[in-house]
């Protein structure tokens, strides 16, 4: 069962809010009233009498001294950063194994927490945008990938392995090769929209139906990983779950947020190794 983070967050915040308000509207007026009693007494108060009577209860006290601050835990990850670690290679060579990311949460509008209901437009996601979404066919998982399509967009990857949107063919330049899992990598500097970056190909492996299209419907993204033969974006995912017109799309309301920065980086799984901080700068 996958733990849902942002649930489990607003049930602390309320939680711990709901004890802060019940001492305040009738624990602490009780407390104040047998302390006034207490103090009519007797002549001389023991002070340690006074500060037993008090004293909040434990829980309350746990209660108000988190609630402060798992409120701006929920503010910062819901309406502003949200930080992630990326899982595999999907998008080299922009983010390695173990990149640290920061992802606005308010880039494409302000959504509320658990709902992802959004009740401010701020922008729309860009040509080229590295995007944060959850996947269609299982909400609870995060996925990173690069906006390619639009809503109108024909997208088409050939045999040859190149895009065409709308039948242009994306510009791309050869940087080089390095050698890979099933022979040589080529990469390239590709311009997608604004955003100039790089991309990775196999040029021995073969996934993709060649010639096929995709017609972005509204509301909807057409998503792709920079590591254009080992990531499984929009061209791969087959949930018979998904009307057809509707299969390999984002929609908008999946949208987490967009990814801007790599704060850290921490390759190693069992944690052997330091971080390092070699590759901290903007993500493009």
């Amino acid at each position: 069962m996958s733990l849902n983070f942002p649930l489990l967050l607003v049930i602390a915040v309320a939680v711990c809010g709901a004890l802060a308000l019940f001492d305040l509207i009738f624990l602490a007026p009780r407390r104040r009233t047998a302390i006034a009693n207490y103090q009519g007494q007797v002549n001389q108060p023991d002070e340690a009498v006074v500060e037993r009577l008090n004293k909040e209860p434990l829980l309350v006290e746990y209660g108000k001294s988190f609630f402060p601050v798992l409120a701006i835990v929920l503010v910062l990850r819901s309406f502003l950063v949200e930080p992630f670690q990326i899982p595999s290679g999907s998008m080299k060579p922009t983010l390695e194994v173990g990149d640290f990311i920061l992802v606005n949460k308010f880039a494409y509008g302000i959504r509320l927490p658990v709902l992802d209901t959004k009740v401010i437009d701020v922008d729309d996601p860009q040509r080229g945008d590295v995007m944060v979404f959850r996947y269609p066919s299982d909400p609870n998982i995060n996925y990173i990938k690069r906006v390619v399509g639009l809503a109108g967009d024909r997208i088409r990857y050939s045999s040859d392995k190149r895009l065409f949107i709308n039948g242009e063919s994306v510009a791309q330049q050869l940087l080089g090769e390095e050698s890979g899992s099933l022979g040589s990598v080529a990469l390239y500097e590709e311009r997608l929209g604004a955003a100039e970056h790089l991309i990775r190909k196999e040029m021995s492996r073969y996934r993709v139906e060649p010639g096929r299209e995709w017609v972005v419907p509204q509301g909807h993204y057409f998503m792709m990983g920079d590591n254009r033969d080992n990531s499984n974006d929009s061209r791969y995912w087959n949930d018979p779950a998904i009307p057809k017109p509707l299969l390999g799309m984002v929609p908008d309301q999946n949208i987490v947020g967009k990814a801007f920065a790599v704060w850290m980086s921490w390759p190693d799984p069992k944690l052997h190794n330091l971080p390092n901080f070699s590759r901290v700068g903007l993500i493009h």
